[in-house]
């Protein structure tokens, strides 16, 4: 049996003629003539090897036993493709797909709470959730493997429609026992003269870290050590090994329970906002918008909180 050229046309042929028992009836409802219906049916009995309909009693077609497997072969057909019809409807209108929502490392701090908070709000579409440094994640944009972005500063490369979603402060952190806590405000000179526990080149913290002390310091020399994650500068500050400039919603339990402390200094904390990008080029897909403006109306809810000390130093 080639039932590689085997027709819709033809099926539909079949089951018409298979219904109604009737080559007419079966033509009206077709919107096609007697013959035209009668050539469907030869062409599927030649492929079938097999006559599929057989004359009952008053000229009534009723299928045979291949016809009536090809008639369960028919029906299954028709359900898959009005399922797909029903998925693509969906796709269209943004109700299901898949979206790639790249964040930068900071970002993971609350991201698998925003993600989950999007699949409870959008079961049907898929978030899939990709973390990395600044330069891993505008490299990924860029290579047009992520349809969505968070991070802390739009880039000028590649270029992007970029909308803030909530704020994002930076601060800077010591151990609750250093001679710097109890100061308010420190003074630049003394924050220049301490060790800064700094992230790798390509992260955006590091950035900022660069251009405030800079900034401060009016080119005066500092010293900072390099470490790879969030988790180890914040335990090497803990430690007592330096001070760090960081995100503070990478540290909110910490500071709530006082195992490390943000210091008071002027131009701290370091008011940014985070941002929610695609590229300028590439048309959101419908899934996408659904997840960008689902983001967008959370209105930065997702981000960590820390209440004001009512105890403060």
């Amino acid at each position: 049996m080639r039932t590689d050229a085997i027709t819709l046309r033809q099926l539909r042929a079949l089951r018409a003629v298979a219904d109604s028992g009737s080559l007419t009836l079966a033509a009206a409802q077709m919107g096609l003539t007697p013959p035209a219906i009668h050539s469907q049916l030869k062409s599927l009995d030649d492929l079938a090897g097999t006559a599929l309909l057989q004359r009952a009693e008053h000229g009534v077609f009723r299928p045979t036993a291949e016809g009536r497997a090809l008639l369960l072969a028919e029906a299954q057909t028709a359900t898959a493709l009005a399922r797909a019809g029903r998925e693509v409807a969906a796709l269209r209108q943004g109700h299901s797909g898949t979206v790639v929502l790249g964040v930068v490392s900071t970002g993971k701090y609350f991201a698998p709470f925003l993600v989950a908070t999007l699949l409870r709000a959008l079961p049907r579409i898929e978030v899939t959730l990709r973390i990395g440094n600044r330069d891993a994640i505008l490299a990924a944009l860029a290579g047009d493997e992520l349809d969505l972005a968070i991070m802390g500063r739009p880039p000028r490369e590649p270029a992007v429609i970029a909308d803030p979603i909530g704020p994002h402060p930076h601060i800077i952190i010591a151990a609750p026992d250093h001679p710097l806590a109890a100061q308010d405000p420190v003074m630049p000179g003394d924050l220049l003269a301490q060790t800064f526990l700094s992230r790798e080149d390509g992260s955006g913290t590091r950035i900022l870290m660069t251009r405030f002390l800079d900034r401060i310091g009016e080119g005066a020399p500092w010293r900072a050590v390099e470490m790879g994650t969030n988790e180890t500068i914040k335990q090497a500050v803990i430690a007592g090994l330096g001070i760090a400039l960081i995100s503070q919603h990478t540290c909110t339990e910490e500071l709530r329970a006082r195992r490390l402390t943000a210091l008071s200094a002027i131009g701290l904390p370091i008011q940014r906002s985070w941002y929610l990008l695609h590229r300028a080029d590439r048309a959101p897909s419908p899934a996408t918008e659904r997840i960008r403006a689902a983001i967008a109306g959370l209105g930065g809810s997702f981000l960590p909180r820390i209440e004001p000390d009512p105890n403060p130093r």
